[in-house]
């Protein structure tokens, strides 16, 4: 079953990434780290579906999305950049393998962080503190680094920003590549769980390295996200 979202806002939260606001169909319900198959409601474009996940909580009254765009390619998400207040999408019923199972640690690459935006802002909200939860957000350059004083002031959130295309970045965000040797140092393998975001060789190396580590793999949990 598909439905019709009217376009309420757009404003940008980096340099190629967009928040989009939508008009919520009634008793359309999902929850926090769900995605949605979604298309422009344009000629040529319908049967271009792509998946993105909800960014606010489940009880507000719209339903909001952040994407990155790549404007050096004309497919959906330049096409989404260039939409306007009043523009029609079409989305599909909730899905996702990224849900709350409970504290532990977020590890997400560029647009990756989506899913893990309403959980931990819906985790905050009901716990009043993230003191047993930590991100770690992997970017090609600060920059890229999507809602990074969000995270960095919610309650309790212990967070790592690292970048890998970017020599002597600024304070709070170091430069490294997040593999196995980098994780050592910063997690606990016999605590809590995994939650590993974004593109597919990202999501294996990443897995296989905490295994490595101790970390059993029942207690992690992965999204694609390209």
């Amino acid at each position: 079953m598909t439905h019709t979202l009217t376009l309420r806002e757009i404003e940008p939260v980096t340099h190629d990434t967009n928040h989009l606001v939508f008009d919520r169909p009634d008793g359309y319900d999902f929850t926090p780290g769900q995605a949605t198959d979604l298309a422009l409601e344009a000629e040529g474009w319908r049967d271009e579906r792509r998946p993105f996940t909800f960014v606010n909580l489940p009880d507000s009254e719209t339903l909001e999305f952040i994407i990155k765009s790549y404007p050096d390619h004309d497919g959906v998400t330049k096409r989404i950049a260039q939409m306007r207040p009043g523009d029609k999408v079409t989305v599909t019923e909730p899905w996702g393998a990224i849900s709350d199972r409970g504290a532990g640690t977020f590890i997400a690459g560029g647009a990756g962080i989506t899913p893990f935006i309403a959980v931990l802002r819906a985790r905050a909200r009901r716990e009043g503190s993230l003191a047993d939860c930590r991100l770690i957000f992997s970017n090609k350059t600060e920059r890229d680094i999507i809602l990074r004083d969000e995270f960095a002031t919610m309650p309790g959130l212990a967070t790592v920003f690292t970048v890998t295309d970017q020599d002597a970045p600024g304070e709070g965000v170091i430069k490294g590549q997040v593999d196995a040797a980098f994780l050592a140092d910063r997690v606990p393998p016999g605590w809590g769980m995994f939650y590993i975001c974004g593109p597919d060789k990202m999501l294996d190396d990443i897995s296989e390295a905490l295994v490595e580590l101790g970390v059993d793999e029942d207690r992690i949990v992965t999204e694609q996200f390209d």
